[in-house]
């Protein structure tokens, strides 16, 4: 038996979900955004100010509803399809992404993540990069078009509020014969204003946007962050198609995010990304320990979480050393 094989058997043991831990995740994570986002709405009109100090609170919440949202769209968090599709599609009229196109877009990045040769074929701007050779092949203006579109201020804080607000309204981008997909993206944004005008006549649309429009755009720029660092920092490795075997690629193009405790809690264990993307049927609460069982002895690229603000700054490829470099370094070489 290769090494390769026995780590995806050793994994695979962790990929049986609990229902159990799945229903207390549940119960915990909508009690905990519902009941946050009830002493918001309370708190308006006594302060907007000791409202708006829940919100980190609350979009904590919403993005642990996000991770159930993720595992739903891998099959992992229920044992039954039916299940998963059910809890993901509620979870999606609080998150703002749509279930089905958003599970089907994903399942892209987990075909194709770190091959060089297949970054047009299901990944996104932050789970790519280009090589220095190739951006330097780039005229004036798609070099600068590019390094802004990935400058952390704007790849991190104001793109993700309006990719889950607006861009998600509609299938822009989705091919004509994902059918079901671009028809389950109307429908979700069809709920959505229906929500809306029901809380705005029985709130307010004034109080409704003081609550939900700050907790929506934190709970997005602290979830793209998770995501857009697990595939991102100076050690993370790119491979020829080749090359590229998914194994290898889990150990060496995710990183290990170690969180303090409290936001490893409310992140879904989805720090542990390179277990993730061995396998992506390990439900999010089972992530650790398998980590803790395979970490022994193996070289995997990890990250603090201020080791995490730094590796956004790594967004090109350096084949010639084979490692990622920022764009001052591919100024200087």
């Amino acid at each position: 038996m290769t090494a390769e094989l026995a780590l995806r058997r050793e994994v695979a043991r962790f990929q049986t979900p609990s229902l159990r831990r799945s229903l207390f995740q549940v119960a915990t994570s909508f009690g905990g955004f519902f009941a946050t986002c009830g002493a918001m709405y309370g708190l308006v009109d006594v302060s907007c100010w000791l409202a708006l100090a829940l919100a980190p609170l609350a979009a904590g919440f919403l993005v642990r509803i996000f991770i159930i949202q993720h595992d739903c769209g891998h099959l992992s968090f229920f044992r039954s399809r039916r299940a998963n599709t059910l809890v993901g599609t509620a979870c999606s009229l609080l998150t703002l992404a749509p279930y089905a196109s958003w599970r089907r877009q994903h399942a892209g990045h987990h075909a194709v993540w770190n091959n060089l040769d297949r970054r047009e074929s299901g990944a996104d701007i932050y789970s790519s990069c280009l090589t220095i050779a190739e951006y330097r092949r780039l005229s004036r203006g798609g070099r600068f078009w590019y390094r802004a579109t990935r400058h952390p201020l704007v790849a991190n804080v104001l793109l993700p509020p309006l990719v889950f607000m607006l861009l998600y309204r509609l299938p822009f981008d989705m091919p004509k014969p994902w059918r079901k997909e671009r028809r389950m993206v109307h429908l979700t944004s069809l709920a959505l204003v229906a929500m809306l005008i029901g809380l705005g006549q029985l709130l307010g649309y004034d109080r409704v946007s003081i609550v939900q429009l700050p907790v929506l755009t934190l709970a997005a720029i602290a979830g793209v962050w998770l995501f857009a660092v697990q595939h991102r920092g100076e050690t993370i490795r790119w491979f020829r198609h080749d090359a590229w075997d998914a194994t290898t690629a889990a150990m060496q193009s995710a990183t290990c995010l170690r969180l303090p405790r409290i936001l490893q809690w409310f992140t879904g264990n989805i720090g542990f990304h390179h277990v993730h993307h061995l396998n992506p049927g390990v439900p999010n609460y089972r992530l650790q320990e398998c980590h803790d069982r395979i970490a022994v002895g193996r070289d995997i690229p990890t990250l603090s979480f201020w080791q995490g603000q730094r590796a956004l700054g790594f967004a090109l490829w350096d084949e010639k050393r084979a490692r990622m470099a920022t764009f001052r370094e591919a100024a200087r070489a």
